[in-house]
Order: structure tokens, then sequence, then C-alpha cells
């Protein structure tokens, strides 16, 4: 049996035309979403999830177009851009009985929240973004040899063809490559977890990559729009992330703020992979975020 998290219920729902999500939902209380990142699935939250249960209702779907969530194909470009993909959980929470909700995401996830942030101020109430910079901005702080630790960025950003293929070749190899060198502590990814991981990206190399070659274009787009309108985040925000600034030479909290002036900023010293790494920590943020 593919591991699950524990006591929460499984189900799908529908939440645009021909996409249904896979989701675990759990708790009662106030509404909390959690999203994933890559190469990854709503497990990643298992733990967080499970502790803020207690007195929330929470909510972990597989995005569109990762785990057992619907994968729909890209023809126009923008299936997999954040704004469409934020649409999705805003959806997703309506049907489940939410108008309003906090919302936490890692990486990709992130990236979608962010965009549902700005473009759902009426629904989102809290916004926790674990280790990323927001898509425009991650473009801007790559440069020279360091942008080389995000090659996964400009591999998926080619057209149509060469990423799949490439990719496709050996998967399990690429995908695992992100799971070993992101992580500080392997024991916290346990060999179940890791393999459920491999094999739902595996599954969804064509998907992965137009969320991925979304964020070199649509995503683009509609970040520039927002900045040039001097759009910001309205809501409480948390940013955890590793020490980026320092390895890529930018100020991190910086960045941030210009996109959310209710910003709280931590650095953390676990690896990429928090929410299994040191998901005390990040139930403590998620809780005083929530205070706020």
């Amino acid at each position: 049996m593919d591991p699950r998290i524990n006591g929460f219920d499984y189900r799908r729902v529908t939440v645009a035309d021909g996409v249904t999500l896979n989701v675990a939902v759990g708790g009662s209380g106030p509404a909390i979403v959690l999203l994933h990142g890559f190469p990854q699935t709503h497990l990643m939250w298992r733990h967080v999830a499970a502790d803020l249960a207690a007195d929330h209702t929470v909510i972990c779907p597989d995005l569109r177009g990762y785990g057992d969530s619907d994968k729909p194909l890209d023809p126009d470009g923008d299936g997999y851009a954040k704004r469409t993909m934020a649409a999705d959980v805003v959806a997703l929470a309506a049907a489940l009985g939410h108008q309003r909700f906090a919302l936490a995401g890692h990486d990709r996830g992130a990236l979608v929240a962010f965009r549902a942030g700005l473009d759902h101020p009426e629904v989102i109430s809290h916004l926790a973004l674990l280790d990323v910079v927001p898509t425009l901005d991650t473009w801007e702080v790559l440069h020279g040899t360091s942008a080389a630790v995000a090659f996964h960025l400009y591999l998926m950003a080619q057209p149509p063809g060469l990423p799949e293929a490439l990719i496709g070749g050996s998967p399990d190899a690429f995908f695992g490559h992100f799971l070993d060198v992101w992580t500080r502590d392997p024991e916290a990814m346990p060999a179940d977890v890791r393999a459920e991981y491999l094999r739902a990206s595996r599954e969804a190399v064509t998907s992965i990559v137009a969320d991925y070659r979304a964020s070199a274009g649509i995503d683009v787009t509609h970040d520039t729009a927002d900045r040039e309108a001097g759009n910001q985040l309205r809501v409480p925000v948390t940013v955890l992330q590793q020490d980026w600034g320092a390895a890529l030479g930018y100020d991190a909290a910086a960045v941030w703020r210009a996109w959310a002036p209710d910003l709280e900023h931590r650095t953390v010293t676990c690896g990429h992979f928090m929410a299994e790494e040191a998901p005390a920590e990040v139930v403590r943020a998620l809780r005083a975020l929530l205070a706020r």
C-alpha cells in the first residue's frame, strides 16, 4: 500500500474542467492548505499536517501535474501557470466548504501559494512560503557559475521535446539527485516515502516539465505585471528558507519585503526539505503566523 498521512481521509475533488486533485484532509477547525514542492507529493507534510490537525482542518493536495492528481496536457502553455494552479487551490478549498483559509507552500507549492496570495487576497488569511523566492526574482538572482545550483530550471525551460526526452531517459536518476543533494538528514525521508516520490515523479515527467516551463514564461509575465502595478501580498507572511542570499549574493529578506510588507523572514539551518527534516520548527513558525 502506498504511504499515506495517518488519520487523514483521502478523496478526489474536481477543481477545474477536466482536472481532479488527489487530496488528504484531516482535523477540524480553521482551514489551512499545505502545498508540496518538487520532486515530492502531499506526503512531505505528513508530520506537520498531523500536528496542525489537532486544531485545524488541514488540506493537503497533490498539485495538478503531480502525485495522483490529474495531469492535463498543456497545448497553450498556460495550463501550469501558477495563476491556474492557484485557482485550483481556491476551488479545492471552496469545494470542501472553506471560503477563507491559511495557505502554506514549499518550493513549487510556495510559488503557487505566492500567486494565490496576489490573485485571491480576499480568500487567503495567512501565507507561509518555504525555501523559494518569487519566480521573477529567482531568474534575477541567478548569475555566473553559482547559477549551476539551479541547472534544472534552465533545462526544463527549453521548448517541448528535449527536456522530456532527457529526463524520461533516466527519471529516477534525475529526480533522485534532488532528493539526495537537497537534504542534510537522509533519515528524515524513509525509503518507502522516497520510493513514492520517485514513482510519482517518474509518472509525471511531462507535467512537471510543463510546470517548470511556465516559470520561464507566463509566470514571469504575471509577476512582472504585478511588480509594475505595485501589487503586494496583503496578508501576514512568513518566509522560511536556507541562506540562499549568502550563497548567491543577494539580500533574501529585502527581496521578500518588496512583495510582503507584513513579513517575518527566517533562515533555517536544515536542508531544503524542512517539513521533513525540521517539522517541529516548521510547525512553530506556522502556529506563530496563524496567531498574527
